[in-house]
């Protein structure tokens, strides 16, 4: 079951990589612009998706990110920060996903929500909630590049797991 989740963690890290880089050929003010999107910018949606992976990372290995206060927090005004950061995070992801034994993935994950209320879930739905946060902005990122001059890259898993079988 972990290597399910060693799998998403990498296809995770491979569709970050090619969001980023279609975002990088964008300026600084077409990166920031405002767009229909929860989080209304490129900018605010992937330092959006940094911030809620820092805190469900927080979360899952019990080590406080007090940094990470609200949702909608600016961590990483400029982009190359933003993506050095998202490359390191994807990294550290993949790490903590790879460290949790098969067993532990059916037990209660205790945390508080940012607005302090407490719920448990399990760790196995915590992760599978992390893969499909980062899809679910992500894909709101690459309709956001639909309407710039840069053609959106593909993202679909399968487009990873048949690049994955061939390197």
């Amino acid at each position: 079951m972990n290597s399910y989740f060693s799998s998403l963690a990498r296809y995770n890290a491979w569709a970050n990589r090619r969001i980023y880089a279609a975002v990088g050929e964008l300026t600084p003010g077409e990166i920031a612009a405002p767009r229909i999107g929860f989080f209304p910018s490129l900018l605010k949606t992937l330092n959006h998706l940094i911030v809620a992976d820092r805190i469900w990372l927080s979360r899952l290995t019990a080590i406080a990110d007090p940094e990470m206060k609200t949702l909608d927090q600016i961590v990483w005004a400029d982009f190359a920060a933003l993506a050095t950061a998202r490359e390191g995070l994807d990294a550290r992801i993949l790490a903590v996903v790879q460290a949790i034994p098969d067993q532990r993935l059916s037990e209660i994950l205790h945390y508080k929500t940012t607005a302090g209320i407490a719920h448990e879930t399990p760790i196995s739905l915590v992760l599978g909630h992390m893969f499909n946060h980062q899809t679910h902005h992500r894909g709101q990122a690459h309709g956001m590049l639909s309407g710039t001059q840069i053609a959106p890259p593909s993202l679909d898993l399968i487009a990873f797991l048949r690049e994955e079988q061939t390197s």
